[in-house]
């Protein structure tokens, strides 16, 4: 370790410190995106006040964003990540990976494949329930692809239980005629995904690299699979910042990639413009021509205020399309209030953009520059008094160091930790079964690495999910909360969420708890005792 680095022992330490799997090589990215034309904000008419106005009010707001990426006339003209974050990792996209299926459709109709008009239940004669009703049997691919299916429950977290997740679907009471009443329905997006898979014999992350992501220079893209193989199509998406801005380009000029018309512009408009009504609220929050999310929805896209449209995923994923303006807005996030998210675009950035080129402004430009490059997420820690530790702690953990913590029985299968102090280091080892999860903390950064954890990381929707085991890439930063308490920060920097991992110390016992960023992902309470 670095000697510079404050001691682990005897201070908060690792207020800025990195935890990973000890011995671990950094991880090499394996994706990336070829980049869009770079230029200034003033040179393509827009203000660099308005740019740092929306990442101070972010800020405020305390919306905590991962990536951002504004595209104007086709050149990218501010980009930030907030560390651990960076433009060349992929990011889940939750149901912003609808919009990536509704195209893989929109390829398979122009290529005549299909029709929108063509009835569901054409593709799956294998599939079909025992009492096959009226409003099954006039199920369209458009009604899919629009949210109109006519269920009155969201089928989707039945139908993840099941191994054959069409049949589930199609099993679904349907109980209002297709495409009569929106109702949001990952479902739905699933079965555009297994239908594409069935007429062309591919996934659609496969059907869609030589027809959108090797035009559009994107590599590495990734997508969860159901147990039959078949792409998620509704959620499990991942791909980096850049990659959205690149496919919300492609849409905004009309399918045209580098003068080749990729995807038909009759397509693009037939996917963006708007097919159903979402209800209205009988007493809504906010006056519903505010609000987003009743503009109408299109094929796997929704309508937005300004004349925009939009792809959007949960926790705060954009991609916003402003034809009026040329420009294109990409954000990978962890919100809770995703329509404040939105409002800070039309808020902020919408008022900075000019149709004409502005004068140039190099403090400000400069300005800008230098925030968006000094980004940065709180380490464990960070912004909290630095916690003196008497000589006793020190003579504690000493103590401790390298003796095992025998845990009472969890759901985790966790039988065993060891909390192993150096001068400026901590492993932590999580003995299960054979396999021993080891974690170094060190003092100084960020520091990347895999953890395969039971239960880790957090996520939204259990289908798709990888296999118990898959190591998942994390970044972490760990301190000493007070005199008996290690926090360790754990960040899935390919997914929106984080994990905070407290444990606490009082004589020969451990408590350690490990609480989600997300609710509904809270893990029981470890409980460890050294040997007598």
């Amino acid at each position: 370790m670095h000697s510079t680095r404050r001691q682990f022992l005897t201070h908060v330490g690792l207020g800025a410190a990195g935890l990973g799997l000890a011995g671990c090589q950094l991880l090499r990215p394996a994706v990336g995106v070829e980049p869009l034309p770079r230029s200034t904000p003033e040179a393509e008419g827009v203000s660099s006040a308005g740019i740092l106005a929306f990442l101070a009010a972010a800020a405020q707001a305390k919306h905590e964003l991962h990536g951002f990426m504004l595209a104007r006339h086709g050149r990218v003209v501010a980009e930030g990540w907030w560390q651990p974050y960076g433009p060349q990792f992929n990011h889940t996209l939750y149901s912003l990976s609808k919009s990536f299926t509704s195209t893989a459709v929109g390829f398979a109709v122009a290529e005549g494949r299909l029709t929108v008009n063509d009835q569901v239940l054409k593709f799956f004669p294998d599939d079909l329930p025992a009492q096959v009703d009226e409003n099954l049997a006039a199920l369209r691919v458009r009604d899919l692809l629009s949210m109109a299916v006519g269920n009155t429950k969201e089928p989707t977290h039945d139908m993840v239980k099941e191994e054959n997740w069409v049949r589930s679907f199609l099993a679904a009471p349907i109980s209002h005629a297709p495409g009569s009443t929106f109702m949001y329905n990952s479902g739905a997006t699933y079965m555009c995904s297994a239908i594409v898979q069935k007429l062309t014999g591919q996934r659609i992350l496969d059907y869609l690299t030589p027809r959108l992501f090797q035009p559009l220079g994107i590599r590495g893209a990734r997508w969860e699979v159901c147990p039959r193989g078949i792409n998620t199509g509704g959620w499990g998406l991942s791909v980096p910042t850049e990659a959205l801005a690149k496919f919300g380009q492609l849409y905004l000029q009309q399918g045209v990639w580098q003068g080749r018309q990729l995807l038909p512009a009759a397509w693009i408009e037939e996917a963006t413009t708007k097919k159903i009504q979402q209800p209205l609220p009988a007493k809504p929050g906010r006056p519903n021509e505010k609000n987003d999310w009743l503009q109408g929805y299109c094929y796997q896209f929704w309508r937005c205020r300004h004349n925009a449209f939009r792809g959007d995923g949960a926790f705060g994923q954009f991609m916003v399309v402003l034809p009026e303006q040329d420009a294109v807005v990409a954000i990978h996030a962890e919100t809770g209030n995703m329509q404040s998210e939105l409002d800070l675009v039309w808020d902020h950035l919408l008022p900075a953009m000019s149709p004409r080129p502005l004068p140039p402004d190099a403090a400000t430009h400069a300005r800008l520059q230098q925030t968006l490059a000094s980004l940065a997420l709180p380490l464990a820690g960070e912004g909290a008094p630095v916690v003196r530790r008497s000589t006793r702690d020190v003579d504690f953990a000493r103590s401790i160091s390298g003796r095992r913590f025998q845990l009472e029985a969890n759901s985790l299968g966790l039988e065993s930790v060891v909390f192993d102090f150096g001068r400026n280091d901590c492993e932590i080892a999580f003995r299960e079964g054979r396999r021993t999860h080891r974690l170094a903390a060190v003092g100084g950064s960020w520091q990347r690495g895999e953890i395969a954890l039971p239960g880790l990381p957090p996520r939204l929707i259990s289908g798709g999910a990888p296999k118990p085991g898959t190591p998942a890439k994390v970044a972490a930063s760990a301190a000493w909360k007070d005199a008996n308490t290690l926090e360790v920060l754990l960040r899935y920097y390919e997914t929106p969420h984080h994990d905070t991992v407290s444990c606490r110390f009082e004589g020969d016992v451990v408590s350690i708890d490990i609480r989600a960023s997300i609710g509904g992902n809270q893990r029981p309470t470890l409980r460890g005792k050294l040997p007598a």
